[in-house]
């Protein structure tokens, strides 16, 4: 199987070598046309599959420093290292990833909390079901010890607004009748 790599290939005339600074801008580029078709006829990774595969890397190693906690030089030390668009999509979908399985899980352990204390309202000591009970009334979609507020929106004239100040301060401060007036200059 591994026949072509332990007999050496023998050239019926040695192969003509140029050394790039003397060759020709046409025998470069045949060079490199030549270099590409016998890298693709043995299955080399193409250099879109190695810098998709670097950009990977870059990614999950920036994702890691982030996850972990890492000390901020090394975290912008990995970040800097995603410099194409395609790794910087790759690792905001890894972190984005990463948040929605953290508020699922934190949504599993709400639901856990919640089924613990739903157990101990039938606790047979009544200050545990007491606390229970006072708890579970403090879960949002039970909501039954939280105070609602209702706002109304109330188009008012400045008149309306005026008197209903003058009402709450006359309830507070005694009834005193304020009128305006315009002061007149001291220096005519």
């Amino acid at each position: 199987m591994f026949e072509h790599l332990i007999t050496p290939t023998v050239f019926d005339e040695p192969p003509d070598y140029i050394r790039v600074d003397s060759a020709t801008p046409q025998q470069v580029l045949d060079a490199q046309i030549n270099t590409a078709d016998f890298l693709e006829s043995i299955g080399a990774a193409s250099d879109e599959d190695a810098e998709d595969k670097a950009n990977k890397k870059n990614a999950q190693l920036a994702f890691t420093a982030m996850a972990a906690g890492a000390p901020q030089e090394k975290v912008k030390q990995q970040l800097l290292a995603n410099t194409t668009p395609v790794a910087v999509r790759r690792l905001v979908g890894m972190l984005t990833a990463y948040d929605w399985a953290f508020v699922e899980q934190a949504r599993q352990m709400r639901g856990y909390a919640v089924a613990k204390i739903l157990e101990d309202t039938e606790h047979p000591d009544p200050r545990y079901r007491l606390k229970a009970l006072e708890m579970l009334g403090r879960v949002t979609e039970v909501a039954l010890f939280t105070e609602r507020v209702e706002v109304k929106k109330a188009e008012l004239t400045d008149e309306e607004i005026e008197a209903k100040i003058k009402a709450k301060l006359g309830k507070y401060m005694g009834a005193i009748e304020v009128t305006a007036t315009e002061k007149a200059s001291e220096f005519e």
